[in-house]
């Protein structure tokens, strides 16, 4: 059996001596191989070796350079190159996610190709949120979009307004992969 090579980055080195310190306290006899690993995982912030190799796989499949990246333990690569099948080949969005934590996800890559400080009127925004999906239903993005506290918008809709925030790490993640897409199809 040839042995996997998969890169190992500890944010925090003190957490994770910490982290080892005290599974190592815990456990009887010396620790084999294995539990090793299971240990080394969980003091970088995995469940385990298995969750460990399993983020590092679905890197390396995102971003396919040859030798396995080192993951974040903060992004879920797997579920982001789920979320991939929701866009076609220009990052436009094809279809509405079914489960609403992919559909808030989905959102922010639309947020994050709204003009920062602008102020748009309900069809300007509409016509942005046209040119962005393909499924030709922009009044159920705008709306989601306030809803989920992405875009402001005056009680009498004259007035949207991209909310600065930060995206949850899975979002960057989706925004980064999806951007090599918008510069194929222009």
């Amino acid at each position: 059996m040839s042995r996997e090579i998969l890169s190992f980055q500890a944010v925090d080195i003190s957490a994770l001596a910490k982290s080892l310190k005290s599974q190592l306290d815990t456990h009887e006899g010396r620790p084999g191989h294995v539990s090793l690993l299971n240990m080394l995982a969980r003091g970088a912030g995995y469940r385990n070796f298995q969750h460990f190799r399993a983020q590092a796989t679905a890197l390396d499949r995102l971003e396919n350079p040859g030798p396995a990246a080192v993951p974040l333990p903060e992004v879920d690569f797997a579920r982001v190159r789920r979320l991939l099948r929701h866009f076609d080949e220009a990052g436009r969005l094809i279809r509405w996610p079914n489960k609403f934590n992919e559909q808030a996800t989905c959102l922010w890559v639309i947020w994050s190709r709204l003009p920062a400080r602008e102020s748009f009127t309900e069809q300007g925004i509409s016509r942005l949120l046209d040119g962005m999906h393909s499924f030709r239903d922009f009044a159920l993005l705008r709306r989601e979009m306030v809803e989920q506290g992405l875009v402001s918008r005056t009680p009498d809709c004259r007035d949207y307004r991209r909310i600065e925030r930060q995206p949850p790490p899975d979002a960057l993640a989706l925004i980064r992969y999806l951007g090599p897409r918008l510069h194929r199809a222009v």
